[in-house]
């Protein structure tokens, strides 16, 4: 059976990146699928970025990434973001910024039957957050595939809708029924914001899909995030996963 796994929001958080990809390594997957937001946040974000490149099937851009190198206004940010976003453009190196530039904002995998996007597949540079079964529903008619995977809201769920249009929401796994259709939020590597601190990712499998915790060094995370100079509001934060 081919497994696939999905992350999303690891936010510069090399810690948490890399105690995830150990987990991973145990899943014997076919594939892993990175879905937006390398940057922003946290103190690593050219250690991430190398990273990734390395494990990931497909790059795509979240809006911090492309906020980084001035693809996307951060004028929305909240003013600890966008110090996190002003100094991670300081540190980026070159080969990054280019690199960050030419991802894409969606990825179909007709293999897969998968759609990737950072945010959703309705206004995927419009940066809205599929958060809940409403917001979910509306984002349904956008992509033709059994299951979409998203992140931006750090916040994990499965939403399940049949082919009368019921909808579901499960939070832990899903099994993968005939004639339904999927929208995954994969919610945060680097920068969970469900109550829980523990990094998050998502494997899929031909007849389900889970919802994954890992633990990692948040003391190790937030002692560098503190020497970089980042905001102390971000560093506390990563403590409560809110």
């Amino acid at each position: 059976m081919r497994s696939y796994a999905i992350i999303s929001d690891v936010h510069s958080n090399i810690q948490a990146l890399n105690a995830v990809l150990k987990e991973i390594d145990k899943e014997s997957i076919a594939a892993l699928f990175f879905i937006g937001d390398a940057v922003g946040y946290g103190s690593d974000p050219n250690t991430c970025i190398k990273r990734l490149r390395s494990v990931s099937r497909v790059f795509i851009a979240g809006n911090h990434d492309r906020g980084a190198v001035g693809l996307s206004d951060v004028s929305f940010f909240n003013s600890y973001a966008r110090i996190a976003i002003d100094w991670t453009r300081d540190v980026l190196t070159e080969e990054n910024k280019d690199f960050l530039k030419s991802v894409p904002l969606t990825c179909e995998s007709e293999e897969e039957n998968i759609f990737l996007v950072h945010s959703s597949p309705k206004d995927p540079e419009r940066w809205h957050y599929i958060e809940d079964k409403k917001s979910a529903v509306k984002n349904f008619p956008y992509f033709q595939q059994t299951c979409c995977f998203a992140g931006h809201s750090h916040i994990p769920f499965i939403t399940e809708q049949s082919h009368n249009g019921k909808t579901v929401m499960y939070f832990t796994s899903a099994e993968i029924k005939e004639g339904c259709r999927y929208i995954i939020n994969t919610g945060s590597v680097g920068q969970p914001r469900d109550g829980n601190p523990d990094a998050c990712y998502v494997i899929l499998s031909s007849d389900v899909i889970k919802i994954k915790r890992v633990p990692y060094d948040i003391l190790l995370t937030q002692k560098k995030m503190k020497a970089a100079g980042l905001p102390n509001y971000l560093i506390t934060r990563l403590a409560k996963g809110r």
